[in-house]
């Protein structure tokens, strides 16, 4: 396991087809990320209709139970860990039937204190994105298992002079949550200690969707495992696997 994960969020990157979907997990894994990282909800009961221009998408991007399981049965057989943020405590349920290793907490649900106490409850650690917390101090999560927190800034893109990299701790932060277009803000979180990066994927910046134009490409991802990689040896964190190849 690297000492330096990368999650790959393909969040609704997959715009409701499936084969692209696969797509993704597989530029997931090939490209060198650790997670690949779907978003469950119910679309409906999470979007607001009125001034939404994305609401049609969020509702065509809402994945279904029989969904989930082909998803998680594909990151298996590609060998990628399956993830995903969960936003309602039902669906809490089926990812508990699927047996998912851990859970993320997106920047939104950080104060829907009915799913936080329901995947304590699961006793599996919790990545928490702290995007839109408002308190000097991290949230208090009652919970036996590891709880992980990401600096991550809400915006969509996040402009570099947004990010301030230069306040974050990254002994208390785990990692970065990054919604910048370019890769730089991802490299200098690492080197200044970041465990965990978070990026989304897609295979085209120019497909239709709110979070193509941010995500990274399965060559951005390529440049980024290999970064990690090469930075865990420079800083002694290098496991017995070998850095991705370069081509």
């Amino acid at each position: 396991m690297k000492k330096i994960e990368i999650i790959a969020e393909i969040g609704q990157n997959h715009n409701g087809d499936m084969k692209l979907a696969f797509e993704l997990i597989q530029e997931a894994k090939r490209m060198g990320a650790d997670v690949a990282k779907f978003q469950l909800y119910d679309a409906k009961a999470l979007f607001p209709k009125e001034n939404n221009p994305w609401y049609e998408y969020n509702c065509q991007t809402e994945l279904s139970m029989s969904q989930l399981e082909a998803l998680k049965a594909e990151c298996d057989r590609v060998g990628i860990e399956f993830m995903a943020s969960v936003f309602d405590t039902a669906r809490v349920d089926w990812l508990e039937e699927l047996g998912v290793k851990r859970y993320k907490i997106a920047s939104r649900s950080i104060y829907d204190t009915n799913l936080i106490a329901r995947l304590s409850q699961t006793q599996k650690d919790l990545i928490v994105s702290l995007g839109y917390w408002k308190e000097k101090e991290f949230p208090k999560i009652l919970t036996k298992a590891k709880v992980l927190f990401l600096y991550c800034v809400s915006e969509y893109p996040t402009p570099l002079q947004a990010v301030h990299l230069d306040k974050v701790d990254f002994t208390r932060y785990a990692g970065f949550s990054d919604h910048t277009i370019s890769l730089t803000a991802s490299m200098a979180a690492l080197a200044r200690g970041a465990k965990i990066l978070e990026r989304h994927l897609t295979l085209d910046k120019t497909m239709f969707g709110p979070d193509h134009a941010l995500s990274m490409t399965p060559g951005d991802l390529k440049v980024l495992s290999n970064y990690r990689d090469e930075l865990e040896i420079i800083l002694g964190l290098e496991t017995t696997t070998q850095p991705t190849v370069k081509s």
